[in-house]
């Protein structure tokens, strides 16, 4: 079956809204499907489709990226929005940092016209990429990050993260599950990643995203063992940005019985 458990919209740093998302599911023939930006779900807020589970996608305070998916939760849970209100407070008090660096380097641009670019909804480092070659101060988006917005780079501002106790726990108690987003990206050594786990799960974890994008066979026989050894679902996702990932096509492929778990939560 199609599906796809993992997916950006332009309330984050994909380049689709949330409606035009949808329509891509409807085309692409998605069975069910999930929104998850980055710490926000103003997007999910917009999507009333009947094979739709909401979703989110929590940065979290980590050595290397480790990011926390959320999946069933009541989006009017109070809790919870007043988290992801205040972590989207924080990412605006770094663009306005960000901004102030650029300026400091000679380049012309403004949070206004960073919101125009992001459509007038949350900006991220893509929108100053896509600002900046739009400027011609970069050729390309990719020069963009190498010389300017990657970590260590001029523009580079951290953002706020959450722990991840906090990051299980506010998923939880709005009444959702928490799940381990590719975990390759966090580390690409089995030991670390099955330590990291028992750890998450003992925080409540109940998911590990087996199916991925850019795993191989390999993460996935691993992924497929360890959710069996810590009776965790398997859930599928593409990471789907739009025109911000041109490698990375909607949906993902897989097998109705290796996801049935996850599915049968919701």
């Amino acid at each position: 079956m199609l599906v796809d458990f993992h997916m950006h919209s332009t309330a984050s740093d994909g380049t689709f809204n949330p409606n035009e998302l949808v329509t891509l599911v409807k085309e692409r023939k998605i069975e069910c499907f999930s929104l998850t930006d980055h710490d926000t779900i103003d997007g999910v807020k917009q999507i009333k489709e009947k094979n739709f589970i909401p979703g989110v996608e929590i940065s979290i305070e980590h050595p290397t990226t480790l990011h926390i998916l959320g999946y069933g939760f009541d989006i009017n849970n109070e809790k919870f929005n007043k988290v992801l209100d205040q972590l989207k407070q924080y990412r605006y008090e770094r663009n306005v940092k960000m901004v102030e660096k650029a300026n400091a380097l000679g380049f012309d641009i403004t949070l206004e016209e960073l919101l125009e670019e992001a459509n007038g909804t949350l900006i991220g480092r893509p929108h100053f990429a896509s600002l900046l070659l739009k400027k011609g101060y970069v050729k390309d988006r990719k020069e963009a990050f190498e010389k300017y917005l990657k970590r260590g780079m001029p523009l580079y501002e951290d953002k706020k993260r959450l722990d991840l106790e906090n990051a299980i726990e506010i998923i939880t108690q709005a009444g959702g599950i928490a799940v381990f987003a590719h975990p390759y990206q966090t580390s690409e050594d089995e030991d670390e990643i099955e330590k990291l786990l028992k750890k998450m799960v003992d925080l409540g974890l109940k998911g590990i995203e087996v199916y991925y994008s850019k795993h191989t066979k390999g993460m996935i026989e691993t992924y497929e063992k360890l959710a069996k050894k810590y009776n965790l679902v398997k859930t599928a996702g593409s990471d789907f940005h739009g025109q911000n990932t041109p490698d990375i096509e909607l949906g993902i492929e897989v097998r109705r019985e290796n996801i049935k778990e996850f599915l049968s939560l919701f």
